[in-house]
């Protein structure tokens, strides 16, 4: 398999995926907006993944998805009854649809206002702060005492909600001021794949 990636996108925690499944892969930084790229992806955004058996599958979401189920015996998925993929599947969308997009306006205002001027500019930016920090303080409730997303344990959701909240470095309020999600933090830093991951992929 190969990944596509940028260094300190979500593309990230596909890589630490593949590294927890431990079989063989391999990763390509890429310019997502070059031509060659819109090849790949023709939305032109990361992750990209190669399966390997002539299909390119993008979306973070759908890759950890698949990256779980094609190792089952990494125990990185979710469980086997409708209630644990449900649960599961509800954790995902969040992370996608909820705690993703609440960083868009932070890191591409002019996307979100047709003013020009640093006012109207700053006006997003200080939106989104807000909706972060909604968003990371439902995740604090998330992660609760036990450190981790999802049943207690490691999995594909953990990957994902860390690479994220790498983010909040660049924030007035980070991550260091939600209890819960500072234990999480702490538990993927301390984690040696995802250490090795990081380092790679800023390399």
């Amino acid at each position: 398999m190969k990944l596509f990636y940028a260094p300190g996108t979500c593309a990230v925690a596909c890589w630490i995926a593949l590294e927890w499944a431990g079989d063989e892969y391999s990763v390509i930084n890429v310019d997502y907006t070059s031509r060659e790229f819109q090849q790949i992806n023709p939305l032109m955004l990361v992750p990209a993944l190669d399966t390997g058996e002539g299909h390119v599958l993008t979306q973070a979401s759908a890759i950890l998805n698949f990256i779980s189920e094609r190792y089952p015996s990494a125990s990185i998925g979710p469980g086997d009854t409708i209630e644990y993929r449900s649960r599961f599947n509800e954790l995902m969308s969040f992370l996608s649809s909820d705690f993703h997009p609440s960083f868009w306006p932070f890191f591409t205002p002019q996307r979100f206002t047709d003013g020009k001027s640093p006012e109207a500019l700053e006006d997003v930016v200080h939106a989104a702060y807000l909706r972060i920090d909604r968003v990371l303080a439902y995740l604090d409730q998330l992660v609760g005492k036990e450190g981790h997303l999802y049943l207690g344990r490691r999995s594909v959701i953990d990957a994902y909600a860390y690479v994220m909240t790498r983010w909040t470095e660049r924030l007035p309020k980070t991550w260091r001021e939600y209890p819960n999600v500072a234990r999480f933090y702490s538990k993927m830093e301390s984690d040696a794949v995802i250490r090795k991951v990081i380092q790679a992929s800023i390399a």
